[in-house]
């Protein structure tokens, strides 16, 4: 069978080799991976995928299949292809827990291991960290609008492929979202499956109000009635209280604790304005008012500023697609490796600084005001460095050193963003389950001050590099400046 370790590109696969034929493919070395921009131009991302690294550097091997397919390219060696016969994943990552809200040019995975290992690895653990932190990125940002609306993932029929729809629905839920239409998704993730009805439904009865009581005889708990097939407000949402009228009497004046009509086209914010006052004046005042079409959270701001009167929404082709940002630029590169037992850091040069990387083996510390649990900054460092919460500290950036925060001993905790996954091969992370993550991420947007949660021209979150950092990059600097050209 052809396994994913196949899931690469074709010059990792020759880097390999090459290191192989040289002998150098066991140097160890560390990589890090991280991202230049935030996505949709917002102040943050979050972080979603790392299970499905998880498992694939679990079955991280080469099957006979993989090895035969491999030798039929007339590019790899017999003694290389040999070798990967017992080819596995030995080495260590770290990584930021899914759910994390992280900034800009930090560690978000480190991973320390034996070069060919760590090349091979690159091209899958970019993929599906960078798709799904998009997308739960996204869904955040729309949670972020919606405040305690009821919010559901229906973007499956617009996604660009079978692997983005489900991973996007787990990716939504991460990001905030209460439930998805994509039944798939929901029986393997565990998520809450939701759905009401189509056009079709509608059109294959004589009337609204019969398709609605046809839909109410079979769905007693699951009452939302797509009320714009033909009129919105002349037809469908008096059809809709018809129905609900004859429910209530025979249920003896009582409602489900669910029901309710969708909006899928029109103005959304008249017509769930007046659709309310004509739902309210029948008493029917716990009807939810669920909304779709092309919805995103610039659309959802808008209504929300227009005082619709909704209180429930479906989001999908703009969520599952990551409209306006289509890819989150994450980057994995070599930040140093073991020459004869000594570690020498490396970092990459060039003529744009965005993209003079980092050396060194390093972690992110959180610094967080013990006051009122609000983030105050995130400081990338070495590996070895700590920050001594019962000292005076100065938060700073080396660059810009009149940039600086004071912060009072006892004041503030530190936290390490990266958590140990993988430790010589072997899995040492406790997976979360979904709700858990969830929870997690619920916890981690509170950290951030409203004025980051803003859509459009949002502050930067203080993310500064050590002093020691700064001084061994401006070393490294300072040999290749002084190197002849």
């Amino acid at each position: 069978m052809i396994t994913q370790v196949l899931l690469t590109d074709m010059y990792q696969l020759t880097m390999m080799q090459g290191l192989f034929i040289q002998q150098k493919h066991r140097i160890r070395c560390v990589f890090d991976r991280f991202y230049r921009t935030n996505p949709f131009q917002g102040a943050y991302t979050v972080v979603a995928g790392l299970e499905q690294v998880i498992e694939y550097v679990k079955g991280l091997h080469f099957s006979e299949e993989d090895i035969a397919y491999l030798r039929t390219t007339g590019v790899f060696t017999e003694p290389f292809l040999e070798y990967l016969r017992t080819f596995r994943f030995t080495g260590t990552i770290y990584a930021a827990p899914e759910g994390s809200v992280v900034f800009p040019g930090e560690v978000l995975l480190r991973v320390e291991a034996a070069k060919d290992e760590a090349i091979l690895m690159e091209t899958a653990l970019s993929m599906f960290l960078n798709h799904e932190s998009l997308i739960a990125t996204k869904a955040r940002r729309i949670r972020s609008v919606i405040g305690r609306d009821g919010v559901a993932e229906f973007g499956m029929r617009r996604a660009q492929g079978t692997s983005a729809a489900v991973q996007g629905a787990r990716a939504a839920f991460i990001g905030g979202f209460d439930s998805t239409s994509d039944v798939y998704s929901a029986a393997l993730y565990g998520m809450r499956p939701v759905g009401t009805m189509a056009h079709s439904w509608v059109m294959s009865f004589p009337t609204e109000v019969d398709a609605f009581r046809a839909y109410a005889e079979q769905y007693a708990d699951n009452l939302v009635f797509l009320v714009d097939t033909y009129n919105t407000l002349h037809k469908g949402v008096p059809a809709a209280i018809q129905v609900f009228q004859e429910i209530r009497d025979s249920r003896g004046g009582t409602m489900p604790s669910l029901y309710g009509i969708r909006l899928d086209s029109g103005d959304l914010a008249y017509l769930s304005i007046e659709a309310r006052k004509l739902l309210d004046a029948e008493g029917f005042e716990e009807a939810i008012i669920f909304a779709t079409n092309d919805l995103d959270e610039y659309k959802i701001a808008d209504l929300k500023q227009q005082g619709a009167a909704i209180n429930s929404w479906g989001v999908g082709t703009k969520l599952i697609t990551a409209d306006e940002s289509p890819a989150l630029g994450g980057v994995y590169k070599l930040a140093g490796q073991w020459e004869e037992n000594v570690f020498i850091p490396a970092m990459k040069f060039s003529d744009n600084i965005e993209k003079v990387t980092n050396p060194g083996k390093k972690k992110v510390l959180r610094l967080i005001n013990a006051r009122n649990g609000k983030l105050i900054g995130d400081l990338i460092c070495l590996d070895h460095e700590t920050i001594d919460t019962t000292q005076d500290y100065v938060f700073k950036n080396p660059l810009y050193p009149w940039k600086q925060t004071l912060l009072k001993a006892n004041t503030f905790i530190v936290q390490d963003l990266l958590v140990p996954i993988f430790v010589e091969g072997e899995l040492v992370y406790e997976v979360p389950t979904l709700s858990q993550v969830k929870a997690y991420g619920e916890a981690q947007i509170q950290l951030l001050w409203p004025e980051f949660l803003r859509l459009r021209r949002a502050p930067e979150v203080k993310v500064n590099i050590s002093e020691e950092l700064h001084q061994l990059k401006s070393e490294l600097l300072l040999e290749k400046v002084g190197e002849p050209s």
